[in-house]
């Protein structure tokens, strides 16, 4: 079923990783897509990607943080592709470092990239979509947007000021009783190429928390999120749920748990490499494509039972019922045997 077929939509960060994901996911159904990121190479990877899907690509190169260069680009999407119907905030940069080893202007290159971009990109599709009558955007966020970790003040900070702009925007819209939605999907860790040019002060390379998930079990997410925007957000994978729900019930007792395991578990064994190239300032996929997938594919999952389970909330209350039922009436029926 192509839910998203002759759809025009946009995805920032699109040249690897969850957006790559996406926009090849949004191509499968048929959907032109706009790719917006600043490195040449991954973005002409990701659009024959998307092309080769089914989908019409167009790539725009350009930096998120920048809110004139991406109201031109948005212009330029209408101009080639018609009115955006939706739009995918997924662009984002990190340090990983304690914070007192974090300069200033990284600290502020992180939040300009990270949130700012999420805020002017949010901005340009609205004001598109009030005129159009209609729209749907989509903030890809992080169960780091209610769960701060070590290693990352920045990223964790940039998340967790998106999940309060985004909610406040959507209680403006539903005063207002506006046809645009506004959604947020909440990712747990994920296998993209951004472990391979984060910046890292670290003595080890960086690596994702695991349980680790493949970039197209968040893409999945993120489509069925676009497709039922009405849910405030959503969750995507096991250990999302778990580290929500363990921060809601015993923040403290999660604090001391990450304090002692955080180091450890976003570190490999392997020492840094000194050279490993840094995509803060400049794109590292200017003329290298990277793909969508980081060096971690023989450890992350292809697929997540949650993610289904979030999606399938009416079956799930039907086999609950049909179970709860051949519970009640099991005894029942045992006892008239027995008579």
């Amino acid at each position: 079923m192509n839910t998203f077929k002759d759809r025009t939509v946009v995805v920032t960060g699109a040249s690897g990783g969850i957006g790559r994901a996406t926009a090849v996911g949004f191509g499968q159904q048929g959907a032109s897509v706009a790719l917006l990121a600043r490195g040449e190479a991954g973005l002409a990877g990701a659009a024959r990607e998307v092309e080769a899907a089914g989908g019409r690509a167009l790539t725009v190169a350009v930096d998120t943080a920048d809110h004139d260069a991406l109201d031109k680009a948005a212009t330029r999407v209408e101009r080639e592709l018609g009115p955006i119907d939706i739009w995918v905030n997924v662009a984002f940069t990190s340090v990983f470092a304690p914070f007192d080893q974090i300069k200033p202007e990284e600290y502020k290159r992180v939040t300009e990239v990270s949130y700012l971009g999420y805020v002017y990109g949010t901005m340009i599709a609205l004001d598109r979509m009030k005129k159009q009558g209609q729209g749907t955007i989509v903030q890809v966020g992080s169960a780091l947007a209610y769960r701060g970790i070590p290693l990352q003040s920045a990223y964790c900070g940039a998340k967790h000021a998106i999940q309060g702009f985004n909610e406040s925007l959507r209680c403006e819209l539903l005063h207002d009783r506006s046809p645009i939605r506004t959604t947020m999907v909440q990712m747990p860790a994920v296998n993209t190429p951004q472990f391979s040019w984060v910046l890292s002060r670290l003595p080890n390379k960086a690596q994702p928390v695991p349980p680790i998930y493949q970039p197209e079990v968040a893409a999945r997410g993120v489509l069925y999120a676009a497709a039922h925007p009405q849910r405030r957000e959503y969750w995507v994978g096991g250990s999302t749920m778990g580290t929500l729900v363990a921060n809601a019930v015993a923040p403290g007792l999660l604090d001391r748990y990450l304090a002692r395991t955080g180091f450890k578990s976003q570190q490999r064994p392997q020492p840094r490499d000194p050279e490993q190239p840094v995509n803060l300032w400049k794109p590292t996929d200017e003329e290298r494509d990277f793909g969508t997938h980081g060096a971690f594919d023989a450890r992350s999952a292809d697929r997540s039972v949650q993610l289904w389970a979030s999606q399938h909330h009416g079956a799930l209350l039907a086999v609950s019922g049909a179970a709860a039922a051949l519970l009640t009436l099991f005894p029942m029926l045992l006892g008239k045997r027995r008579q």
